[in-house]
């Protein structure tokens, strides 16, 4: 991905960013995919199933298009650039958004990975204002907003949960419980078993153990489901495991655990 390899980034030249110009979602390419994947989505399972659509936060996209080691220089060398570069992305990616909502989305992800590669001071001098705008305006679509900030984010936890995000993931780093602590009882916390040692390489009863600390941790606003993305390869008995767990919670606590559709 042009993040690692930079030399290929589109914006490896700050120059080049002068001639860039808002893609149409609907124009073709992955973005329109992407779109009629939500839309076919919608119109097979939207009356029974939340249909979730995706989307880059600043910094994430930042790194796509600039490359992970040079944005992070930036912050330092050239701030200014690094707004002016945000500013441009948020209004991108809510227009991706707007087109995925409008296809059916009920509620719309925002992956902003590269910001558990900051401080604190960076996150809310520069991340963190981006991320705000972009949750407002999908709220504003009729959207629910989940974020999702892969890596040890325990520095930003007080500021993601200041983003009135309707979930937020925590990746299998971070401790479930201070996640709670930090953001509060009503904010909805989605994870966070580790998605490799536990999730594709353990078994049904080390999972069933693990979600349990998760669930106690959090509960009653809680979502079951690995810190990250699930790994090629994960046996199909440790993803039902993770079913029967959330499946038994809700029978035993009146339905205040649910089940991830990642």
């Amino acid at each position: 991905p042009p993040s690692i390899d930079e030399k290929n980034a589109l914006l490896a030249e700050k120059s080049h960013f002068s001639f860039l110009e808002f893609p149409d979602p609907m124009a073709g390419g992955r973005m329109t995919d992407r779109v009629e994947g939500v839309r076919l989505l919608h119109s097979e399972v939207g009356n029974e199933k939340i249909v979730e659509g995706w989307v880059e936060g600043p910094i994430a996209e930042a790194a796509d298009l600039r490359g992970i080691n040079r944005i992070m220089l930036d912050f330092y060398e050239d701030p200014a650039f690094v707004v002016e570069l945000f500013e441009f992305i948020i209004e991108m990616e809510t227009r991706f958004a707007k087109a995925q909502v409008e296809a059916g989305a009920d509620i719309i992800g925002i992956g902003d990975a590269a910001a558990s590669l900051i401080g604190p001071k960076f996150y809310q001098e520069y991340v963190w204002p981006f991320e705000e705008r972009l949750v407002k305006a999908i709220h504003q679509m009729g959207a629910d907003v989940r974020l999702h900030i892969c890596g040890k984010t325990t520095r930003h936890l007080e500021g993601m949960g200041k983003l009135k995000c309707n979930i937020v993931d925590l990746d299998y780093m971070v401790d479930m419980a201070e996640g709670r602590d930090k953001m509060g009882p009503k904010q909805v916390l989605l994870g966070n078993i580790d998605p490799v040692s536990v999730l594709k390489n353990g078994t049904p009863e080390q999972i069933t153990k693990e979600l349990e600390k998760c669930y106690r941790a959090t509960a009653p606003r809680y979502i079951v489901s690995a810190g990250c993305e699930v790994p090629r390869g994960t046996p199909p008995e440790n993803l039902i495991a993770m079913r029967k767990f959330a499946e038994s919670a809700i029978a035993n606590h009146g339905g205040s655990l649910q089940l991830s559709s990642t």
